[in-house]
């Protein structure tokens, strides 16, 4: 089995970095974590791949005079090292039309929301402001646009009583380290492909999973936990 040569962009501490990294050391995994690559060389992350195994590089983007001159070395870093998949993982630039195109159907991202609501920023503040009753997650194919892109896998958790910013993104954030690493199993393994803005191929309905299962239970009494794709 060919396994596709993979890169992971970070900024911090890179905990869905952990998750992918730990999913790839399956034999039958088709992806393998060959870099991960930051935009600061001070990233905690950096250290936690290295001593997984993993080469690490960083290009500071602060040395740049512009956005593409930065991209234009992170280009070469990830040619050097004979990538064929992207996936950020906590990587805070904005990234150039430039840039994207380069690596258009080949770069995944993780959102902390189910798009399209809450693109941008501050997801679950936004999610609880509005009075939600469900909330998630999104793995998708990155697009010039922010947070647009072909949607490969989502995953959804309750909203619950006396939720803070805080409560609610931890329980998001366990469900990205679910998704993150099948999503990219899926293109990897080629199950699932992106076409135009459509992404082809189906989600196994054994994974087709909206409401994590641990998590209802702890849904209030009353509460409908019957949340199926």
């Amino acid at each position: 089995m060919t396994r596709l040569r993979t890169a992971i962009l970070i900024s911090g501490r890179g905990s869905n970095m952990d998750a992918l990294i730990a999913a790839a050391r399956a034999p039958d995994f088709p992806a393998e974590i060959v870099l991960v690559l930051s935009n600061r060389l001070d990233a905690p992350g950096l250290a936690k791949a290295k001593a997984a195994g993993v080469a690490v590089a960083a290009v500071d983007h602060k040395i740049y005079a512009g956005r593409e001159e930065f991209e234009r070395s992170l280009h070469a870093m990830l040619e050097i090292h004979r990538i064929d998949v992207i996936c950020l993982a906590g990587f805070m630039r904005i990234l150039t039309p430039w840039f994207i195109n380069q690596w258009r159907g080949r770069m995944l991202n993780i959102h902390p929301a189910l798009l399209p609501s809450y693109r941008g920023l501050h997801t679950h503040e936004r999610a609880l402001a509005d009075g939600v009753k469900i909330h998630g997650c999104t793995v998708h194919f990155v697009v010039p646009e922010m947070d647009e892109g072909p949607i490969v896998a989502q995953a959804a958790v309750p909203v619950l009583d006396g939720d803070t910013a805080e409560t609610l993104g931890a329980r998001v954030l366990s469900q990205e380290h679910v998704i993150y690493p099948l999503a990219l199993r899926l293109v990897a393994s080629g199950a699932v492909r992106v076409e135009g803005n459509r992404v082809l191929g189906a989600l196994p309905q054994s994974e087709a999973t909206l409401v994590a299962p641990e998590e209802i239970s702890a849904m209030p009494a009353g509460c409908d936990g019957d949340q199926t794709v």
